[in-house]
């Protein structure tokens, strides 16, 4: 009878030890799952950084990212999240390995502006593609700007004081908002320092400057640079003295049984 491949694992020794042990602890640690769904972010973002990938490719590349970062955090960081809360120190959710998840995010993320800060935006400039600043606008662009948001945008921002009676609002999930410190008193009277700007996705995040104030042909301006350059718009009569712009995304996890939900719109 042939002897069990096992079972001459059991009897052969290396030093006293069982060598099965030994070929054990010979093998390559593997990644769990959540380090090697970053890990896999890592390689594709390594693809916006070939400069042999054309121009527009790299772009694509980073968006995919930012997209799966998003997508980690909706389903994957919340269970690391509650467990450094709790100041967990055992099990596969710690305080260990909610430090060891950020520490990796955070240098994605790092990477990801230095990519697109130091890299991409100047080669985008060479073929005449620029976002502007508002520093970087001429009168006649900034006066476009204005009537832009007078038109298009102000219309669509609501702004909501923060104060006893009105708690922080509910944002959108990966929606542009604002935070605002403010002085002087508004309408009513009421000093309500901290404010709130919540601005709806149905406004484009990019927008194309006309050529008869452009000097370039491909000149855009973004959404959040023509809030910004007008906040104190939405405030008459205050002063804005610090602002900051923040998207929330939150946990999306939800378990449901298909077979007894019959409208998934009314379960979500």
């Amino acid at each position: 009878m042939t002897e069990h491949p096992l079972a001459a694992l059991s009897h052969d020794r290396h030093d006293g030890a069982p060598a099965a042990l030994t070929q054990a602890a010979q093998l390559p640690a593997f990644l769990d799952r959540d380090h090697s769904i970053l890990a896999f972010n890592e390689r594709v973002l390594d693809w916006a950084v070939r400069s042999d990938v054309p121009l527009l490719e790299r772009l694509r590349y980073l968006c995919i990212v930012s997209s799966n970062l998003d997508e980690f955090f909706e389903v994957r960081a919340a269970p690391h999240i509650t467990a450094a809360q709790k100041g967990e120190t055992q099990g596969r959710y710690s305080t260990a390995s909610f430090e060891a998840v950020a520490a990796k995010v955070h240098g994605l993320v790092e990477r990801q502006y230095a990519l697109y800060n130091e890299a991409l935006v100047p080669a985008f400039a060479e073929h005449g593609i620029r976002i502007l600043g508002h520093g970087e606008r001429s009168p006649a662009q900034k006066r476009w700007v204005l009537d832009y948001f007078a038109s298009e945008v102000r219309p669509l921002l609501i702004p909501v004081g923060l104060d006893p009676a009105h708690p922080f609002p509910q944002v959108a999930n990966k929606s542009l908002n604002f935070i605002v410190r403010l002085k002087g008193h508004d309408a009513f009277g009421r000093e309500n320092e901290i404010a709130i700007v919540k601005v709806p996705r149905a406004l484009p995040r990019l927008v194309r400057i006309p050529e008869r104030v452009a000097s370039e042909r491909n000149l855009f301006v973004s959404l959040s640079s023509i809030v910004r350059s007008h906040l104190e718009d939405l405030f008459p009569g205050r002063e804005v003295t610090e602002f900051s712009q923040f998207r929330v995304t939150r946990h999306s996890d939800l378990a449901l049984d298909e077979e007894d939900v019959r409208n998934l719109r009314t379960a979500l």
